[in-house]
C-alpha cells in the first residue's frame, strides 16, 4: 500500500513568492509543491497538494482524507487564528497532523500567537520557511515509522 500525505494550503498561500516577500520569502507555492511531491517520491509516497481561499473546502478536503490518507500536512494561513471549524475538522481526523507555518507567527502580530490548529496537531513547526514543508514531511515518515533516509 502506497502511502497517502495531504498538504493543505489555507487562504493567500497561492500568492506566495509574490506576497509579503519579507515576511513569507521569494519561493512560489508551486515550487513548494513540487518540492515536497520529489521528497515524496524519493519515500515512495504519493504527496497530494491543495489550496483554497475558502474555509468550507478546506474541511471538505479534510473530511475526505479521513478515508484516504495516513498523514496530513496543513499551513492554514490566517484560518490558524481563527477558525474553530477547521479545527473540528481536523480533530476528527484520526492520522498525524503537522502544522506548518513559513513565519515564525510568535514573532508577528499578538492575534497571530493564538493557534486553534495547534491543540490537535501532532506537531507544529514554524519560522523555517519553505525549508519548514519539507522538514514537515520528514517528520512525518518518523511519525509513520518509515525511515526519512531513504
Amino acid at each position: 500500500m502506497t502511502t497517502h500525505i495531504l498538504v493543505l494550503h489555507g487562504p493567500n498561500l497561492n500568492l506566495l513568492g509574490e506576497r509579503e516577500p519579507a515576511v513569507y520569502g521569494t519561493e512560489t507555492l508551486m515550487g513548494i509543491d513540487q518540492a515536497l511531491q520529489a521528497r515524496g517520491k524519493a519515500l515512495g509516497w504519493q504527496v497530494e497538494c491543495f489550496q483554497s481561499n475558502h474555509e468550507g473546502a478546506l474541511v471538505d478536503a479534510i473530511q475526505a482524507a479521513r478515508a484516504t490518507t495516513q498523514g496530513l500536512i496543513i499551513n492554514p494561513g490566517g484560518l490558524t487564528h481563527t477558525s474553530v471549524v477547521l479545527r473540528d475538522a481536523l480533530a476528527a481526523y484520526t492520522h498525524p497532523i503537522l502544522e506548518v507555518h513559513l513565519s515564525n507567527i510568535y514573532r508577528r502580530e499578538e492575534f497571530r500567537h493564538h493557534s486553534y490548529v495547534s491543540p490537535v496537531a501532532t506537531g507544529v513547526l514554524c519560522g523555517l520557511g519553505p525549508q519548514g514543508y519539507v522538514l514537515a514531511l520528514e517528520a512525518m515518515a518518523n511519525l509513520l515509522g518509515r525511515s526519512s533516509l531513504s
